[in-house]
């Protein structure tokens, strides 16, 4: 006799549907799949990492880039970036400075040692003036005569013939992050718009640089609209991500507000390994006062597989040694620079 009782079908959870589609298919969440991901309780988050983790080294390997960055230019910006102490708006302890060629050098001397295949050249600007070009143009030539490593820059909104001339120059990678979601922004930046920035990130593209672009998580912004930057940046496609975490700076707009929580942190860096899975995730500034060095593996064991290695721009990072001990220890290994080239 058959069974009349009716059949109970339990739903599919999101971490059933992520399995499928993202670890065996390759396929990132959509937006609201990542909304579920940033819902999930505190005791869903050892699977979620792990899922991440096998997501990473499914799509992109046990590789891991490191890379270190340098500030040309410093403060003084004319911008009004609520998070950033480099503004000239804002009451921040941060002067203006510049680098010299000799020194920019020396700093990519100390990133190669560290094996980083990845140097970037970051100026505090709104955008390259004809001086700051020139500056950039004889950093890369001297760094080129002394060693070989790939050269990134971070300058700002760029023109078409900016875009050009830095791919003349054989800049490997642009740095111009949209920072949140586009429906965030004006929260965090009134000087110049999100399209200002993704019409620099198109030229970039079509210039035959490779694209990096990530943000800042934790600066007020809601669940939704995290998923919201999560899915406007898969729709970039960007070569890279890096992905940082606020760390309130003294005398900016946000100097006041308190730090993510690790949990949410870690569920942030799970939820965009899952929507961006073949993408290059590198841990950025504020990992150290948001996760600390429990988080920095947890991170590494959770979808992360590029580090910044050393100091950000205006704010101490974990020291390089340790950084690499531990990719030792996790039995990862630093991506070459012939495989990057």
């Amino acid at each position: 006799m058959a069974d009349s009782r009716p059949v109970t079908i339990l739903p599919v959870t999101i971490l059933q549907a992520a399995r499928s589609q993202v670890l065996d298919s390759g396929e990132g969440l959509s937006q609201a799949q990542v909304l579920e991901v940033l819902h999930l309780p505190d005791d869903a988050l050892d699977a979620l990492l792990e899922l991440a983790h096998a997501v990473r080294m499914r799509w992109c390997g046990p590789e891991v880039e490191v890379e270190g960055i340098v500030s040309l230019k410093t403060g003084g910006c004319p911008e009004d970036c609520h998070f950033c102490s480099q503004s000239g708006l804002f009451a921040s302890p941060v002067r203006a400075a510049r680098l010299d060629i000799p020194a920019l050098v020396e700093a990519a001397k100390q990133t190669a040692k560290t094996g980083a295949t990845e140097f970037c050249i970051v100026a505090a600007v709104r955008g390259p003036d004809a001086r700051l070009m020139a500056q950039v143009a004889a950093g890369v030539a001297a760094i080129r005569d002394e060693l070989d490593i790939n050269i990134a820059c971070s300058l700002g909104m760029l023109t078409r013939e900016q875009v050009d001339e830095l791919a003349a120059l054989g800049v490997h990678r642009y740095n111009h992050n949209l920072e949140t979601a586009r429906s965030y922004f004006p929260q965090v930046v009134t000087t110049h718009t999100w399209e200002e920035r993704w019409e620099t990130l198109r030229l970039v593209r079509s210039a035959g640089m490779e694209v990096c672009c990530g943000g800042i998580v934790g600066m007020g912004e809601s669940l939704e609209q995290r998923a919201e930057f999560a899915g406007q940046l898969a729709e970039l496609q960007p070569d890279e991500v890096p992905l940082n975490f606020l760390n309130p700076r003294p005398g900016t707009p946000f100097g006041a507000r308190e730090p993510l929580a690790a949990a949410n942190a870690l569920r942030t860096v799970a939820a965009f390994r899952l929507a961006l899975p073949r993408t290059i995730l590198r841990f950025a500034g504020g990992r150290e006062i948001t996760l600390g060095d429990l988080g920095a593996r947890q991170g590494l064991l959770g979808g992360i597989n590029a580090v910044i290695v050393g100091n950000y721009l205006t704010t101490l990072g974990r020291p390089a040694e340790s950084d690499l001990d531990l990719l030792g220890e996790l039995q990862m290994p630093i991506k070459a620079l012939n495989a990057s080239l």
